[in-house]
């Protein structure tokens, strides 16, 4: 962590089934962010949050708010720990359902950042992405990302196996 929590570790739940960001690919996604003046006052979206390293980070890093979407309660649990032990609990929401039922309850909302982190078999990227209600969506995953036709990409990087892709909003979402 960095920030506001720098030195604090994220607890993760036992198991396999959750795969936190490693800090040097979080490191690298924040540079970005923060070269693109993206995180200060953002309102910010974890999608398949997890332990919700990526939104923690941004909160700790100046993020107004952050909305986590957690579809499994263990896991959801965990990260309401995490939020608690880095004293940003009162910033964030945790949302523990379905990411396609989140984006329903969220499609009148508008994010500054949507930060995207679906197991890297995932593959329905386009269709995903067309609900997002972001400006900019950082998505990782183990391959360079088909964004869609509502985003442009910025920018890939390859951190080892992790691929991440910055794409902005080729137009501005409704809402």
């Amino acid at each position: 962590m960095a920030g506001s929590a720098k030195g604090r570790r994220l607890a993760a739940p036992d198991g396999l089934l959750t795969r936190p960001t490693p800090n040097r690919v979080r490191e690298a996604v924040f540079n970005s962010l923060y070269s693109l003046d993206a995180i200060d006052g953002a309102r910010v979206l974890d999608l398949f949050a997890g332990t919700g390293a990526l939104g923690i980070e941004a909160l700790s890093r100046g993020a107004a708010e952050a909305v986590f979407v957690e579809r499994d309660q263990a896991v959801a649990d965990v990260l309401r720990s995490n939020l608690e032990a880095t004293r940003l609990a009162d910033a964030a929401t945790v949302m523990v359902v379905d990411v396609e039922a989140a984006l329903a309850d969220l499609a009148c909302g508008r994010f500054d950042v949507a930060l995207v982190d679906p197991p890297y078999a995932f593959d329905a990227w386009p269709e995903l992405l067309s609900r997002v209600p972001a400006e900019l969506v950082v998505a990782e995953s183990d391959r360079p990302v088909d964004v869609g036709p509502r985003f442009a990409i910025h920018h890939h990087r390859r951190h080892g196996g992790t691929v991440v892709t910055f794409a902005q909003a080729a137009e501005r979402p409704s809402g």
